[in-house]
């Protein structure tokens, strides 16, 4: 349903080309006099958002690639150097991961729209289709992709999610087998992932453009649901609606840009930056938020191969939604009881994302088993059903006679619906991670919280101070180099000084001429050096715990604030869950053991810690480290500065980022407002 092209380039080189390739004319008929319904919401400039985040997963994934190292050893390590030493590293890594969550939101909004306004009837049902499947490669690619940074939710993520294919009768332990290279999740696992992750995108892009393809014959659907009759019913895409979605990306580019620069780890799990450990679950291992509904619904199934079956055809059975539902009316905004029922399934849906990030246990299991048979009752009862009974209102007879006001209180009811899901989604992750711990650290005002925070020089100086002198003795910083301590928004140090501090180490070195290692004073460009040979030594020397190392603890430890904190926190930007935790348990000993609690052997009462047992002892005390400024000598102080210098390993470039957040921010502001006061012009004589 391309527009008819008049397009001649005036261009003698370009009308060559044309002759051979008209490509240009295709461009022009598809894109410029393209025809579009009048009456089109901001809730069709989804596909336009969508097809930008595609551009952006595949650019950033390809550089990306080209600094990470799919080994099981070197993934991990590879990754956090990628984002400390590749310049504007840590921009393209949150770009790429914050850019999957909201690839996911926006490909929801835009499935929800379609199945609001029938946008699945006839003659669309190939172009529905083939949305679906993008939506399958999609959930394919983010799962591969979530694996590849090697971390513990990562690693234990793809066994859980990979054991599911032995469900499969005769053929199941085979499948398991082939996907892991192997009788676990170890390197080969790693390499076909990563392998598949870079390729699926490409064949997204592919089953985009038939997808393109199949809008274009079929044309656009409207709020109304009817077809466009005359040329009052339609405006040429360009300029209306690359304008207006210009607009709506950048508009969806603001709420982008928050979690890049300012909440960068909200979405994710603390326990990603842990390296992956075989040997260690994790006490609650969850998907990412955009796949629990589908996770709920595989955990309230007892069996586990009809459990694999009902999650899978939870997303198959939208291929079927054209011939479910019957009824001779497209859009809910004529069907008072469909538009009931589809906010009925909306908060199904929501609930069981709710329920897929709880432990699956007690009420949590039959309030998903419920919510599975009301999700599927409502594509194979209630849509066949409603068809048959339902009375819809009258529907315009064209597009240029409806009335487009009556549309806002619908779209108003989905904003609700869509912050509401983010809400629950998100709180249900906080909840979850609450649970694992015991009493929940107080909340400290720290110098580097907000949109403005920056590092305490002073702090940062005094940290390093109690580091070097408490801490090294078992933690490392393997992932810190002395040039570190020199860096802008660093502890502040001059390059001389961060040379005269690494020669006060001794690094091993070799070998040399004769074949012999040996050990020289450190240099600028070392890392810090670990206090032990290896994981054994470390168990060995602290009663077969390993002490962890130091570099992303603040990133590696988090709590659940709780409802509705969780909330709070997305628009204060409270992100400090990590330093809480850490200085809490630095100041949560104590040598009374509250009844009722039970220490074994070789451990000591931690008040934050969960489980409240723990293997370390007492670190800090009053007086036992010497500040040159005339900081108070306490435990309190100690905790503070020490953790302040921790955030600043686990981030080196949080100032940066920051700064160019506020710059972002500046452009996108003046930049949308530009956009929108064009819009207006250019549509006011089209209403």
């Amino acid at each position: 349903m391309s527009g008819p092209s008049d397009y001649q380039p005036s261009n003698p080189a370009l009308q060559w080309l044309e002759r051979r390739l008209p490509i240009l004319g295709l461009m022009h008929s598809s894109f410029v006099v393209y025809p579009t319904p009048r009456n089109l919401n901001y809730w069709w400039t989804f596909g336009a958002i969508l097809s930008f985040m595609l551009g952006m997963q595949i650019l950033t994934g390809v550089i990306l690639a080209m600094h990470y190292t799919p080994h099981a050893d070197l993934a991990f390590k590879s990754v956090e150097l990628l984002v400390r030493d590749v310049n504007y590293g840590w921009l393209l890594r949150n770009m790429h991961a914050c850019g999957a969550s909201m690839f996911f939101f926006a490909v929801y909004i835009h499935m929800l729209r379609g199945l609001y306004y029938g946008s699945y009837k006839e003659p669309r049902e190939v172009l529905w289709i083939l949305g679906v499947i993008i939506y399958l490669l999609m959930m394919a690619t983010g799962f591969m992709g979530y694996v590849l940074p090697w971390g513990q939710m990562s690693f234990w993520g793809a066994t859980v999610i990979t054991n599911l294919f032995s469900a499969i009768p005769y053929v199941g332990e085979s499948i398991v087998t082939l996907l892991w290279g192997g009788y676990s999740v170890g390197n080969p696992t790693l390499n076909r992932f990563f392998s598949l992750h870079y390729l699926l995108p490409f064949l997204i892009a592919g089953v985009v453009v038939l997808h393109v393809w199949a809008l274009h014959v079929a044309g656009q659907n409207n709020p109304d649901g009817v077809e466009p009759k005359t040329e009052k019913d339609t405006v040429p895409f360009t300029p209306h609606a690359t304008i207006k979605d210009g607009f709506g990306v950048a508009c969806f580019l603001l709420l982008y840009a928050w979690f890049i620069f300012y909440m960068p780890n909200y979405l994710g799990d603390a326990d990603n930056y842990i390296p992956a450990n075989p040997g260690v679950t994790p006490p609650h291992i969850v998907p990412e938020w955009y796949y629990l509904p589908f996770y709920a619904i595989l955990r309230s199934i007892p069996n586990k191969l009809a459990g694999v079956i009902g999650m899978f055809s939870a997303i198959i059975i939208l291929c079927f939604l054209p011939w479910l539902d019957a009824a001779r009316t497209r859009s809910s905004k004529y069907r008072p009881l469909a538009k009931q029922f589809f906010w009925i399934f909306v908060a199904v849906c929501i609930l069981l994302g709710y329920l897929g990030a709880q432990p699956p246990e007690g009420i949590y299991v039959i309030a998903g088993r419920i919510l599975t048979v009301c999700y599927f009752a409502y594509f194979l009862i209630v849509l066949p059903l409603l068809s048959r009974i339902e009375t819809p209102r009258p529907v315009p007879n064209s597009i240029s006679e409806a009335i487009l006001a009556k549309s806002g209180k619908a779209v108003a009811s989905i904003a609700v619906a869509l912050v509401a899901a983010g809400a629950l989604f998100l709180g249900s992750l906080g909840d979850a991670r609450a649970s694992e711990g015991s009493d929940k650290p107080p909340g400290n005002k720290w110098s580097f919280s907000g949109p403005f925070g920056k590092y305490d020089r002073g702090a940062l100086q005094r940290g390093l101070k109690v580091y070097k002198e408490v801490c090294a003795s078992c933690h490392g910083l393997s992932y810190i180099a002395f040039r570190n301590l020199a860096e802008d928004g660093g502890p502040g140090y001059s390059v001389a000084q961060a040379a005269a501090f690494a020669s006060e180490y001794k690094v091993k070195d070799g070998p040399n001429d004769s074949g012999d290692m040996f050990e020289r004073p450190g240099r600028p460009a070392d890392y810090f050096p670990s206090p032990f040979p290896n994981e054994q030594a470390a168990r060995a020397a602290n009663g077969g715990a390993a002490p962890p190392d130091l570099s992303l603890i603040t990133k590696a430890r988090s709590y659940g604030r709780g409802f509705p904190m969780f909330i709070v926190d997305f628009f204060t930007q409270y992100q400090e869950q990590g330093p809480d935790y850490v200085s809490a348990v630095l100041q949560g000993f104590d040598d009374h053991v509250p009844e009722g609690v039970t220490i074994p052997e070789g451990s000591y009462y931690n008040k934050y810690f969960p489980g409240h047992a723990i293997k370390m002892p007492k670190p800090l005390s009053d007086g036992q480290v010497t500040y040159d400024d005339g900081s108070p000598a306490t435990v309190a102080q100690y905790a503070k500065d020490v953790t302040t210098f921790l955030m600043w390993t686990a981030e080196p470039h949080m100032e940066a980022r920051k700064r160019l957040g506020f710059q972002v921010f500046i452009f996108l502001i003046i930049f949308a407002g530009l956009m929108y006061f064009t819009k207006k012009k250019v549509w006011a004589d089209s209403h």
